[in-house]
């Protein structure tokens, strides 16, 4: 943002002098004594662009948007050709979402000054917003050129091409931001998170170490969501999640405190999320939202996701009242709308993860609001009201690493589907690149999961079970080539380590099942993925930990009745693959118990879990109207 500077304005000698004080108090910080004095200057000349400027960038600063928009208005209107007014008026923008609005007032500011490379950089913020990541890595360069040494740019062009799955390409943007100022908030987080996509450990240890120390001193060091793959330490993640939480979204009063609506003849359930399509939350919850008791609820869909026409998309939309695509709107309108709408409870489907709005829960769009399933962990916040999860996933003595009060599901936290459309082709191991005869562990994770430690441990595996292999699935050739060469390094040969392509959900599903055993990853276990194979017949073989997301398959496996696959040690994970894979009698006797137990047992009860959703939203939601104090909440069968 800019500052406009005395300078662009001839003025009376007083005037002047008020205008330099404002000035300085403005980049001193003092804010209000600044507002002040641009107010009473204000009133001196109503019509001067400077003075309106100046105005509209510190109503920003103090985060009251919406009247800094109104004021930049004014001054472009008297002068449209403000080029430093139209780059913050952009700006101002992007903070409420209109990022297609952003762009063409951008290009404005570019018309205005072609070498202007602060619009340049902050038009390719919109660009990837929208997901033109091509046009707006242009734009970064184009900013880069005509700026070399812009930090701000290398960064977030970083961002951009990460999102874009350029992994190499974004590192390199980021180091190159680390070599002008290795002090940028988040910078150190993007460059390991980045690192962990491609597994390129060399410095994990030293890495780790250097994270650890960051939170503990409360720097500004990595968003929660990457954290939670690196660290299985609750009592950091949740250190962390505030330090991030307090940052970027801190408690927001722009809007007076819902009062208790009437009371509706439906308590209604609010539903937000980036995901309705085909996407794993809908995998999870499609059914969920099928089987709701519509006597009793009325459930209404804020999708602020990608428009896709899918199948998924289709079927989820015929279970809402109301399914209302709020992606071009900003934060602030879609907390309007619901509380125009009334929503009793607010279910964020998102926390931390991408795409993600947190924004419209701490400006507070409903009385209640609970955290489900697309974020394990803890937010750090104090808008958000209950975090759905088990007793499982949070000991009783873990509750205090959770800002959320907890309702305990019982059997398992996950929603799921009870039946699974599977492909009908019959995929061979020969397809698919794997042994005929040999045994087969797989894992079918995301590449940033696999710390090395996880991996040290599966080639120890490897190592003691003769001619197996490792089946993963493969995000990019960079980071499949990096695994083989640590394995060599590891004494394993290479061609060991085999990688599954992306397919279809349906055919994957069928391919699932050529495999013996599932090895988990720590501290972010599979989750999705482990009921996806559990559903298969599959069994998953894990290590359970500290944290929420290192506790997910342990909470699975106890709802099928299959505990002895939880391990709680390093070497008791090890010792039992390998007595497994040793022992095709017992693989074949834990297949056909896994087998028994989906036929009575509660993961795939979609029915029987909906109930008992529907029992923790009656509970919160008549403890709030008794105006009783949040507490955790446990339901029974």
């Amino acid at each position: 943002m800019d500052i406009f500077s005395d300078s662009q304005k001839k003025n009376s000698e007083v005037q002047t002098k008020m205008l330099n004080e404002a000035l300085s108090l403005h980049q001193s910080g003092s804010l209000d004594l600044a507002e002040s004095l641009y107010k009473k200057l204000l009133k001196l000349s109503p019509n001067d662009t400077v003075i309106l400027s100046n105005l509209a960038t510190l109503a920003l600063q103090k985060g009251d948007l919406y009247t800094g928009i109104e004021i930049i208005e004014k001054s472009l209107k008297i002068n449209p050709d403000q080029f430093s007014a139209l780059n913050n008026y952009g700006v101002m923008l992007q903070k409420v979402s209109k990022f297609t609005e952003s762009v063409a007032i951008f290009d404005r500011a570019i018309n205005l000054k072609s070498d202007y490379a602060e619009a340049y950089a902050n038009k390719a913020n919109s660009l990837s917003e929208l997901k033109y990541f091509d046009e707006a890595e242009a734009s970064y360069d184009q900013a880069i050129f005509y700026k070399p040494n812009y930090l701000k740019a290398y960064f977030n062009r970083g961002k951009s091409l990460k999102q874009n799955g350029k992994l190499t390409q974004a590192l390199s943007s980021f180091e190159s931001a680390q070599r002008l100022n290795s002090e940028v908030d988040f910078l150190s987080g993007e460059i390991f998170e980045t690192q962990m996509h491609l597994c390129i450990w060399d410095e994990f240890e030293s890495n780790i170490n250097d994270l650890v120390k960051k939170i503990n001193s409360k720097k500004n060091t990595i968003n929660p969501f990457p954290l939670l793959g690196l660290l299985d330490e609750p009592s950091l993640q949740k250190k962390n999640a505030e330090i991030y939480s307090s940052l970027k979204y801190p408690k927001n009063i722009s809007l007076p405190r819902i009062d208790h609506y009437q009371e509706h003849s439906k308590i209604r359930i609010g539903y937000f999320s980036a995901d309705f399509h085909n996407h794993a939350t809908m995998h999870l919850m499609a059914e969920l939202f099928e089987n709701h008791d519509k006597k009793y609820f009325e459930l209404i869909a804020f999708s602020f996701g990608p428009k896709k026409v899918d199948t998924w998309r289709e079927r989820v939309m015929k279970c809402f009242d109301e399914f209302l695509d709020v992606r071009l709107m900003s934060d602030m309108e879609i907390v309007l709308l619901s509380r125009e709408k009334e929503i009793d409870i607010a279910i964020d489907l998102k926390g931390y993860t991408k795409d993600c709005r947190p924004n419209i829960f701490a400006i507070r769009s409903a009385p209640l609001q609970v955290s489900y399933l697309g974020y394990p962990g803890t937010m750090g916040s104090e808008f958000m009201d209950y975090l759905i999860a088990d007793p499982v996933l949070i000991p009783k003595q873990s509750i205090c690493h959770y800002s959320e009060k907890i309702i305990f599901m019982p059997n398992t936290y996950q929603a799921n589907i009870s039946k699974r459309d599977v492909s009908n082709n019959d995929l061979t191991r020969k397809e698919q690149n794997l042994p005929k005869t040999a045994f087969v562990f797989c894992c079918f994770n995301n590449n940033y999961k696999i710390t090395p430690q996880t991996f040290k441990t599966w080639m120890k595996i490897l190592s003691e079970v003769d001619g197996s292999v490792l089946w993963l699935f493969e995000k990019n050739s960079t980071t499949s080539k990096n695994l083989k060469n640590v394995a060599k390094s590891l004494g394993i040969n290479p061609e060991r380590i085999v990688f599954a392509k992306h397919l279809p959900v349906e055919e994957h599903l069928e391919r699932i099942k050529l495999a013996d055993l599932f090895l988990d990853t720590l501290p972010y276990n599979a989750h999705t993925t482990t009921s996806d194979a559990l559903r298969m017949g599959l069994p998953v073989l894990t290590l359970a930990g500290e944290s929420f997301a290192s506790r997910v398959a342990a909470s699975l496996l106890n709802a099928v009745n299959m505990p002895e696959l939880i391990t709680f040690s390093e070497e008791q994970y090890i010792n039992f693959a390998i007595d497994i894979a040793s022992n095709p009698k017992s693989l074949e006797e834990i297949r056909g118990r896994l087998s028994q137990n989906l036929l009575s047992t509660s993961l795939f009860d979609s029915k029987l879990f909906t109930k008992n959703l529907e029992d923790s939203f009656n509970q919160i939601y008549e403890n709030y109207k008794k105006g009783m104090e949040l507490d955790n909440i446990y339901i029974k069968n």
